[in-house]
């Protein structure tokens, strides 16, 4: 009876263990967004994985679609498990800078940063080493608007270039004043 009790406790404080390393687990970003979720100043977009889901259940090649970045648009989107948006106008700067300071750069790594006119974005990738982005985050922060976007999945890296390429190349297309 004494083992039975022993290994009982054991296991209980296994299963506590876990559960506190899932809790511990949430990181910043998911921090950052659960406090802003219900404040009236944002604009709050959550696209959940299962409405993500049906983009799976499309057959992208069977689309009837001729535009090629529609087809490559979805072809990434459904390796995608959620989507969170969060957009503020007002004191977009420390919002900005707040949620900059949360990110911790061992876990996400700097895909590309645009500075302009006191506008700032940032494209930052939390990956795997090989060829797949397990979250991708825009931050964009300027004097009037906030922008936290980030994506959850399986992104495949020759998917983001494909839907590259097909930017590009329609951009190519296009008449010499309608390009920016």
């Amino acid at each position: 009876m004494k083992s039975l009790k022993f290994i009982f406790t054991v296991l209980m404080l296994g299963i506590m263990s876990f559960a506190q390393a899932q809790q511990s687990s949430t990181n910043a970003i998911d921090k950052y967004f659960q406090k802003y979720v219900d404040d009236e100043r944002f604009t709050v977009v959550y696209i959940s994985s299962k409405l993500l889901g049906m983009f799976k259940q499309l057959n992208v090649e069977g689309l009837n679609v001729d535009d090629a970045e529609a087809k490559a648009i979805i072809d990434l989107a459904s390796g995608l498990e959620g989507i969170r948006i969060l957009v503020a106008e007002e004191n977009a700067g420390s919002f900005y800078k707040e949620a900059k300071s949360k990110i911790n750069t061992k876990e996400y790594e700097v895909l590309m940063t645009v500075r302009d006119d006191g506008d700032n974005v940032e494209f930052l990738i939390k990956d795997d080493g090989n060829k797949t982005i397990h979250e991708l985050l825009l931050l964009v922060g300027g004097e009037d608007e906030f922008v936290l976007m980030s994506f959850v999945g399986n992104i495949d890296l020759d998917k983001v270039s494909k839907l590259i390429n097909e930017f590009d190349d329609s951009d190519k297309n296009l008449p010499k004043e309608q390009k920016q």
